[in-house]
């Protein structure tokens, strides 16, 4: 993480959110920090750390997610020469190299099970023991954990440990996503565009056009505050003029009209649920792909095609930048969906 990063926003849910995490700063518990991918969930982290009277220690980051379960005992408690294969020397682990300060552990909800267990004995007594060792090593160390897995939920199912979430749900900071920020949306537009304008030399950003913030602000942005940078850095590096606003956005830097198609046939999980409602309304269809002939599946993808869409779309309440999204897909290409089944026409009363 970068120390010089700070949360760019001044709404009210953001706002209330990083005042929880610096009221939790100084009392030396552990913090679950809760959000979308995206949201700034190590940037909170950071602010703990440095708000915290460990400011001056290590702040050491490990991403759950990337440890492979047979590697995961001697990253974060480390091991002893000969404890496996290849371990010709000692290592001192992920939460050794914590000591006295913050250990942020990110991904916690991928966590296994043998792993939460071992992850309870840390928290609970501050003692590991390092892989091919029985010699007890006491650590001190605070623990940040974020997710955007439902820990409760996964609790209550047995996935993950219930003593291990009470003892590090001391304090719950949940991040909101960038979609319900309001002006949070420009003005971290603005910051990221201004730094990009830097980096490639112009001498001012000149600020984007009346068209291009309204597509910045109605955007539904699943990606959060990380989509966000990538769209206005991208647009802002492919300008034409350093002098004019910025008026061209990408929001699907893979859209192409000779994008690779994915080979499964499979549908995505928004088409599998809405074919499911579709299905639980009027029932199966007579019939099957064997029975058909090239022109008849051509006309059968068209029709299953048309009612994907108006299912979509009267969920949505044809609001199409929501149904995009339910469907996966950028506004323009539901947009060129909509015009070929001649959907276009038809608006929201």
């Amino acid at each position: 993480m970068n120390p010089g990063t700070t949360l760019v926003g001044q709404s009210t849910v953001l706002l209330d959110a990083v005042e929880r995490a610096s009221r939790a700063a100084a009392l030396d518990r552990p913090v679950l920090v809760i959000g979308e991918r995206g949201t700034g969930k190590e940037l909170v982290a950071e602010r703990l750390h440095r708000l915290s009277n460990r400011w001056d220690a290590p702040l050491v980051t490990v991403n759950c997610a990337a440890l492979p379960e047979n590697l995961l005992d001697a990253e974060l408690f480390g091991y002893e020469p000969g404890a496996f294969t290849g371990a010709t020397k000692g290592r001192a682990g992920r939460f050794e190299e914590a000591d006295t300060g913050t250990l942020f552990l990110d991904e916690l909800g991928t966590l296994s099970p043998p792993a939460q267990e071992r992850l309870l004995r840390v928290v609970e007594y501050g003692q590991l023991t390092r892989l091919g060792s029985n010699e007890v090593r006491q650590v001190d160390v605070r623990i940040v954990g974020a997710t955007n897995a439902d820990l409760p939920g996964m609790a209550e199912t047995g996935a993950f440990r219930s003593d291990l979430l009470d003892r590090l749900s001391f304090e719950v900071v949940t991040l909101p996503p960038l979609r319900v920020r309001g002006d949070d949306i420009m003005a971290l537009a603005n910051h990221f565009a201004g730094r990009m304008a830097i980096e490639i030399g112009w001498d001012n950003f000149p600020g984007f056009s009346k068209e291009a913030r309204a597509k910045l602000t109605s955007y539904p942005w699943p990606g959060n505050v990380r989509e966000l940078k990538n769209v206005v850095e991208r647009a802002v590096y492919s300008a034409e003029f350093a002098d004019e606003e910025v008026r061209d956005l990408r929001f699907d830097p893979f859209e192409s009209p000779w994008r690779p198609k994915a080979e499964s046939s499979a549908a995505g999980p928004a088409a599998t649920t809405l074919v499911s409602a579709i299905a639980g309304d009027e029932g199966a269809k007579s019939g099957t792909a064997a029975d058909m002939d090239c022109e008849d599946l051509r006309m059968a993808v068209q029709d299953f095609e048309r009612t994907l869409l108006v299912a979509a779309l009267e969920k949505c309440r044809y609001n199409q930048r929501e149904t995009a999204a339910s469907l996966a897909l950028t506004y323009d290409q539901l947009r060129h969906a909509m015009k070929r089944h001649s959907l276009n026409k038809r608006e929201p009363e």
